[in-house]
């Protein structure tokens, strides 16, 4: 599998391996879901059959199974998926983690109903971003919701992944895709106590 370009946070040294993110803790691992996200689970938006790309320790992926819902997360850290099928026994919920990239999700031969992505999007660019995108569409159910929580270009400084902006968005998604909104939101990290401005995009397959 090919391995994911890698955008540390602040206080993170730049890795060279996936697995090199979770050695220590990363400071987007919060031990619990993103609340932005956590809102959309707590309206009903996450339903069906769910996907979360980009899982890392599983927090996105165990959310939707205690909802009692059938929940794949796949992410090319192992140990982070390692860490992510401890948290299901530990919470005894029911959730299958992949090793397997997002950009090529139709080897996996399922379709889902609900995708997750938070923090993965923005850390591609060219190529591969187009690659994740058609990757998401292949395996979405028409009708299905892909929701991304990634990193706004409203947030100062230098450091960390790509900063998107609403054109870099609207570019990824013009085909195949309903952009029902773009949302200033925020993805809380350790390091930072007022969390790292973000965009909050919801999308649906068409």
């Amino acid at each position: 599998m090919v391995e994911t370009p890698l955008h540390p946070y602040p206080g993170s040294t730049r890795p060279t391996r996936p697995d090199d993110l979770y050695v220590t803790r990363p400071v987007w691992d919060i031990g619990r879901p993103q609340p932005a996200l956590r809102a959309l689970a707590d309206a009903g938006m996450v339903r069906g059959r769910v996907l979360d790309v980009g899982c890392g320790t599983g927090e996105h992926a165990l959310m939707a199974a205690d909802l009692g819902l059938d929940v794949t997360g796949v992410d090319l850290a192992s140990n982070a998926l390692a860490q992510a099928r401890e948290k299901a026994r530990d919470r005894v919920l029911a959730a299958r983690f992949l090793h397997h990239d997002a950009r090529a999700l139709a080897e996996l031969g399922e379709s889902f109903d609900t995708v997750l992505d938070s923090g993965l999007f923005h850390i591609f660019a060219g190529e591969d971003r187009a690659a994740l995108v058609q990757s998401v569409a292949s395996v979405l159910n028409p009708g299905g919701r892909y929701f991304v929580l990634g990193f706004s270009d409203e947030q100062p400084g230098e450091w960390g992944p790509h900063r998107l902006t609403r054109a870099d968005i609207t570019a990824a998604f013009d085909h195949g895709w309903r952009l029902d909104a773009i949302e200033p939101s925020t993805i809380e990290v350790t390091s930072e106590p007022d969390g790292i401005r973000a965009w909050l995009v919801r999308l649906t397959r068409t």
